[in-house]
C-alpha cells in the first residue's frame, strides 16, 4: 500500500507540476548555517559515448556519492519519447529520497523538456519564470525554476535553477541575465541560482549577473566538455553577499554520465 501511495503522489506530481514533498529527508538535522549545492546539466540522462540510451542510475550515483542538500538539474525530459516516456524528474527524486519541481521550458517529442530543482528539504511556492528572447533569432525557449526552501532550522531561501540560450551571439543570453536580476531585485529572501548559463566568467553575460550575484567561483575551473575540459559555463552563485561565505567550490571529474561536469558547492549562511 505505501508503494501504491508513493507511485501516485509523484504521478499526481508530474501532472500537476507542483512541486512535491514525497521524500522524508535522511538528514533532516542537517545544520541550515552549512548548504551543499549542486548544478548539473545531465543531457536527458544520456551518456554521450552511448547515443540514443538513457541511464538514469548513473546520473543518480553522481549525485549521491557528492550528497547535496539541494541540485539545479537542467536538460530534464519528462515523458518524452526520446527518454521512453519517463519522468525523469520524478524518478531522479524518488531514488535519492528528495523533494522535487520541474520547470518546464517547451514541449518536446511528446512530452516535456526543461530544469528541475532537487531538495532534501520541503519546496513550496514553485514558480516557472520564462526568460526573455529576440523572436529573430529563432532561440529555444529558456526557464528560471524558483522555489522556497525551508532549511532544517526554519531557515528560508530560494533556490533557483535555469539554463540560457546556447546560441553563439550573446543578446538572447544578456536579455535573460537582465531578467533573472529583475526577478532577484525583489527578492527578500536569500537566493542561490544555480545552473548552465552557456557563457564564460569573462563575458559580458557573467559580468552583468555578477552586478547582483557572488559567484562560488572566481578563477572557475572548465566544465565542458567532458572530456579534456576548455570553458567554464555552469556556475552557483548568491546574493545578497553578506548572507553567504564560500567554504569550498568543485568541479566533479565524472565523464560518463553526462556531457558536463557537475558543479558542486559548499557554503556557510551568516544568520
Amino acid at each position: 500500500m505505501l508503494i501504491l501511495l508513493t507511485g501516485a503522489a509523484l504521478w499526481v506530481a508530474s501532472c500537476s507540476n507542483k512541486p512535491t514533498s514525497a521524500a522524508t529527508p535522511a538528514d533532516s538535522a542537517t545544520k541550515a548555517s552549512s548548504l551543499k549545492v549542486m548544478s548539473y546539466n545531465v543531457h536527458h540522462c544520456s551518456p554521450p559515448s552511448k547515443p540514443g540510451e538513457i541511464d538514469i542510475e548513473a546520473i543518480v550515483r553522481v549525485i549521491s556519492a557528492q550528497n547535496p542538500d539541494v541540485v539545479a538539474l537542467q536538460e530534464i525530459d519528462v515523458h518524452t519519447e526520446r527518454s521512453g516516456k519517463v519522468n525523469q524528474a520524478a524518478e531522479i527524486a524518488q531514488l535519492l529520497e528528495m523533494n522535487y519541481y520541474f520547470g518546464k521550458a517547451i514541449d518536446y517529442a511528446g512530452g516535456e523538456y526543461g530544469v528541475a530543482i532537487l531538495s532534501k528539504f520541503p519546496l513550496s511556492e514553485a514558480i516557472v519564470h520564462p526568460l526573455p528572447s529576440k523572436a529573430e533569432t529563432k532561440g529555444e525557449p529558456r526557464v528560471l525554476a524558483t522555489a522556497k526552501i525551508m532549511l532544517a532550522d526554519g531557515t528560508a531561501i530560494r533556490f533557483g535553477s535555469t539554463h540560457l540560450d546556447a546560441q553563439k551571439d550573446p543578446l538572447n543570453r544578456k536579455m535573460q541575465v537582465e531578467e533573472i536580476r529583475r526577478i532577484a531585485s525583489s527578492e527578500k529572501l536569500p537566493f542561490v541560482i544555480a545552473g548552465d548559463f552557456n557563457a564564460t566568467p569573462e563575458s559580458d553575460e557573467m559580468v552583468m549577473l555578477d552586478k547582483s550575484f557572488t559567484r562560488t567561483c572566481q578563477t572557475c575551473a572548465p566544465t565542458i566538455p567532458v572530456v579534456q575540459p576548455t570553458k567554464a559555463i555552469d556556475f552557483i552563485a548568491f546574493k545578497p553577499a553578506v548572507k553567504f561565505s564560500v567554504a569550498s567550490h568543485q568541479v566533479i571529474q565524472e565523464r560518463y554520465a553526462s556531457d558536463h561536469l557537475p558543479v558542486v558547492a559548499l557554503i556557510n549562511m551568516r544568520k
